[in-house]
């Protein structure tokens, strides 16, 4: 079975051979909340449905998406464990207009493309907002995706 990586309160749980130092720097700057719920999002269990809010966890990773990178709906899918549910994600982000605290601007299609700009409060707002963080947007298309892509799965899962 594959063996997970955990890091909770600044406190690194890992198997025996995985490099640390890059990913415990990382870590280290955010806050405890964040780092329980990566801990806690790591360790669910599959039929564990009790109080249970995919949108909350939506919001949880899209919090945790660095100024300056975007991801996409099916990698945060994938990382909540339901892989189809990339509309899912989009719903979810949909919803959220009134958190200010959600930066669903950082959230794109597969390939790049703005896709929700049009749930924003102007038609520009997103591509704005992402200009703003130095994400280089042309013609509703990330410029150089690969280069600012964030993958929950790979960044998160330590």
């Amino acid at each position: 079975m594959h063996e997970r990586h955990f890091l909770f309160k600044k406190k690194i749980i890992h198997s025996k051979n995985y490099p640390l130092a890059k990913d415990y720097f990382y870590y280290k700057n955010l806050t405890n909340k964040y780092l329980q719920l990566i801990f806690l999002l790591n360790n669910r269990k599959k039929n564990d449905f009790m109080d249970y809010n995919f949108y909350e966890d939506v919001y949880a990773v899209v919090k945790l998406i660095p100024q300056g990178r975007v991801s996409s709906y099916g990698a945060i899918a994938r990382y909540l464990g339901a892989a189809k549910s990339s509309r899912a994600v989009g719903y979810a982000l949909n919803q959220c207009a009134s958190m200010p605290d959600v930066p669903a601007h950082r959230v794109v299609n597969r390939n790049g493309m703005l896709t929700g700009k049009h749930h924003f409060s102007r038609p520009t707002a997103m591509e704005d907002a992402l200009a703003a963080e130095g994400v280089p947007v042309k013609d509703d298309q990330i410029q150089d995706f690969k280069k600012y892509y964030w993958d929950p799965t790979e960044e998160l899962a330590i």
